[in-house]
């Protein structure tokens, strides 16, 4: 990948500019759609890294690659109360901004820029989420706590421009609120503002230089190579040496041995809030001669932007981490649900096909249907003694098979029901006892079946009933002239044949055996003696292969209420992680200038 630099006419350059600036589109698509809906521990913090990286991606990285000439974006940022709008006032010499008492007092962020400045940030090219308010430079006389803009706190959102003569042209300063504000709002703003910064001023004091926020802001400049310089603001006198030496210590050892100090003494404000000109003469003379130095101000925007995505390749290593969590804890919540349910559908093959079934009210009714004793005393006396025979018990016109039909539908949908009502229980149990699961699930219940459930499942065992009577149907028409497949129709073979499935007597014990037995032997002989034994077969299992897919998409659709929650995550596989693998690794690449 080639290093970061300006569009060019010449053809391979402006080659391997358009692939880096293809990467980062990429990267930013990436980041639109990552999908992180798991709670496990660090999910927040992933979604906040993601959120913040796609804003800078956004705010900075993009724009500042289109247009590495634009001036540099100095912010000016620390602690509540440490100083930063009185600083930027003296770096321009007159009020500009508001500085008080109260806090937080930076509520909307002012950018100062040199008039000819102005078209480089009156459009959106940098932090395009902020609306342009243009503001106007204070009156002579204007006090510092009523200088600037009046925020309006609907604008949030917005950014003050003020384009005053006083800022050296091709720096632009931006006062940011406080990075520890007691406002969420705008801590989330200074932070913002800091990660779209080219360069920053870093405003703390002489009894509060080593809080904890301001170093984790540091630190995080530190990661990224960005040129920073420390105001050591409100030094006693007699303090310099010391509190200094001990700052540039600590900025040593956190890897900010290059950034530029400056000690601000304790100094008594004028009338009008502003420091004297010389407290801050070394600040404003070197932020002139970077102005005017045009290959120095390309390379400090050049150094960033590089260490910029360099930070930006390690964040998205691990958000693939977090993605790949994500999808190993789906996979784990699917496997516990998909094997309920898949519990649930063994019982149900098990019942309906050891007969099981033909317990009760559907053994009863196929008995009435059959003529219950004498039939089973002649069965008793030699079952065995060939189709012809039981095809003779049967010649004429059987008993109407619906009340068999309605005895089966009942005795499958109670079967049916409470399988998936126990599966639906096992796998909220199980995700209750998993906080990625609990989460899901929130405070809705799914340990039962729906209410039209019920309903369902009878219309499919109806539907089912109606296949096994095409069947019967499809397998008689080229036997119309028998006697037999007249004699029976298609009811009463369709009802013989649901009994033949449900009868493989594999769960009956005791007398059960018995009758199960010959309620299954007995249907399958006087099928056998209307269609013959190999259609006999094959009309069975294509019975049974019907009334289980039924039954699949009867669990699959309990089971679909626990997976919808797992949304896209419950697939085999995770691109998204090896997306973010590979964009990891090539801006890391591109980060390095190599």
């Amino acid at each position: 990948m080639s290093p970061i630099i300006l569009p060019s006419d010449d053809g391979g350059t402006a080659k391997a500019s358009l692939a880096a600036l293809a990467l980062l589109e990429a990267v930013r698509a990436e980041l639109e759609r990552l999908q992180l809906p798991l709670e496990l521990p660090g999910t927040q913090e992933a979604r906040n890294t993601a959120k913040a990286s796609l804003r800078q991606l956004e705010d900075y990285i993009l724009p500042r690659y289109r247009s590495l000439e634009a001036p540099l974006l100095a912010v000016v940022g620390g602690s509540t109360g440490a100083g930063k709008s009185t600083l930027v006032n003296a770096l321009v010499g007159h009020p500009v901004t508001r500085a008080g008492a109260i806090r937080p007092t930076t509520r909307q962020p002012i950018l100062l820029h040199h008039p000819q400045d102005t078209d480089w940030f009156s459009s959106t090219r940098v932090l395009p989420s902020l609306a342009r308010i243009r503001g106007e430079r204070a009156p002579a006389g204007t006090a510092a706590t009523e200088a600037g803009p009046t925020p309006d706190p609907a604008a949030m959102n917005s950014l003050a421009l003020v384009a005053d003569p006083a800022v050296p042209k091709g720096v632009a300063l931006l006062d940011a609120p406080d990075v520890d504000s007691v406002s969420d709002d705008n801590r989330e703003l200074a932070g913002q503002l800091l990660a779209a910064a080219d360069l920053w001023l870093f405003v703390t004091t002489a009894n509060r230089y080593a809080d904890a926020v301001p170093w984790r802001l540091l630190l995080d400049a530190a990661s990224r190579d960005i040129l920073v310089a420390v105001i050591l603001d409100r030094v006693p006198h007699g303090a310099q040496t010391e509190v200094s030496a001990d700052l540039r210590s600590m900025l040593g050892r956190q890897g900010l041995t290059g950034a530029q100090l400056f000690v601000v003494p304790e100094t008594a404000l004028d009338e009008l809030g502003m420091l004297p000109s010389e407290a801050t003469a070394p600040i404003r003379a070197w932020l002139e001669g970077m102005a005017a130095d045009v290959s120095g101000r390309a390379d400090i925007a050049r150094r960033t932007l590089n260490g910029t995505v360099r930070a930006l390749s390690g964040k998205v290593e691990l958000l693939a981490l977090a993605a790949l969590d994500q999808h190993e804890s789906s996979l784990q919540l699917t496997d516990d649900v998909v094997a309920a349910f898949e519990d649930a559908a063994t019982k149900i093959s098990h019942a309906t096909s050891d007969g099981s079934l033909l317990r009760g009210e559907v053994l009863a009714r196929w008995q009435d249907f059959v003529g219950t004793g004498d039939f089973f005393r002649a069965l008793e006396s030699g079952i065995g003694r060939g189709r012809d025979r039981v095809g003779a018990f049967f010649r004429g016109q059987p008993p109407p098979a619906v009340q068999v039909e309605a005895a089966i539908e009942t005795g499958l949908q109670a079967v049916i029901v409470a399988q998936a009502a126990r599966a639906a229980e096992d796998a909220d149990q199980r995700w209750r006892a998993d906080p990625a699961g609990r989460a899901l699930l929130s405070a809705q219940d799914l340990s039962g079946v729906t209410a039209d459930f019920p309903a369902t499942v009878a219309a499919e065992i109806r539907a089912w009933q109606s296949d096994v009577m095409a069947l019967i149907r499809s397998e008689g028409a080229a036997r119309r002239s028998q006697a037999r497949w007249l004699s029976f129709g298609v009811n009463g073979l369709g009802v013989v044949l649901m009994i033949v499935v449900f009868s493989l007597t594999g769960g009956l014990t005791g007398a059960e055996v018995g009758i199960a037995g010959g309620t299954a032997v007995v249907g399958q002989k006087l099928l056998e003696a209307v269609f013959g034994e190999d259609a006999v077969r094959r009309l069975t299992h294509e019975a049974r292969q019907s009334l289980e897919k039924r039954c699949a998409a009867l669990l699959a659709g309990q089971q679909q209420r626990f997976l919808e929650r797992i949304g896209p995550l419950s697939s085999g596989s995770s691109p998204a992680v090896e997306r973010l693998e590979a964009l990891a690794k090539r801006l890391a690449t591109l980060g390095e200038g190599a």
